[in-house]
């Protein structure tokens, strides 16, 4: 039996410092400084474990991400592990059916999920939750009138990322 261990790193991106997470076999984690998860603010260093940015999944996260900033990958290609509830999970896994520079609404994500678009509140909870910012995009997901709404990075990060996938940036 194999056992799993958790690892962190801390790499720079123009959105500021991210945090990773993973547990030796899989990504956990990725959140910003200041990170808003819920009534917690991003996991304290101290329960992650040990820090290993040569983690074999720490690595290829900071290598993935840093091609995404580079606006040389659409898609991510990695293991994920987020800890959540079985609702929380199908949401995430929804999440990444929003396409690289589109957005969805709340509504859209529910009915996508064969739930009435009325649980729109309870899939935005769910998105707010999302422990694996910028590769499970909730980042994509807007108000029905296509506000922007909370984000645990922070309005000015999911618009910094929306506009980065829409060649607003560049």
């Amino acid at each position: 039996m194999t056992t799993t261990r958790a690892v962190w790193a801390v790499v720079g991106s123009p959105v500021g410092e991210l945090l990773l997470t993973a547990n030796g076999t899989h990504l956990t984690g990725i959140y910003f400084a200041g990170h808003r998860a819920g009534d917690d603010s991003r996991p304290a260093a101290a329960r992650l474990g040990h820090e290993a940015p040569d983690d074999p999944v720490l690595s290829a996260t900071a290598t993935q991400l840093g091609e995404y900033f580079a606006l040389e990958r659409t898609s991510f290609d990695l293991p994920l592990d987020p800890a959540g509830t079985g609702f929380q999970r199908r949401v995430w896994t929804a999440l990444l059916d929003v396409p690289y520079g589109r957005t969805a609404s709340y509504g859209r994500i529910a009915t996508n999920l064969g739930l009435l678009p009325s649980a729109s509140r309870a899939v935005g909870t769910a998105n707010g939750q999302n422990p694996i910012s910028i590769v499970v995009p909730c980042h994509r997901i807007i108000g029905a009138d296509g506000s922007l709404t909370g984000y645990g990075g922070g309005l000015d990060r999911k618009r910094f990322l929306l506009d980065l996938e829409q060649g607003v940036l560049f």
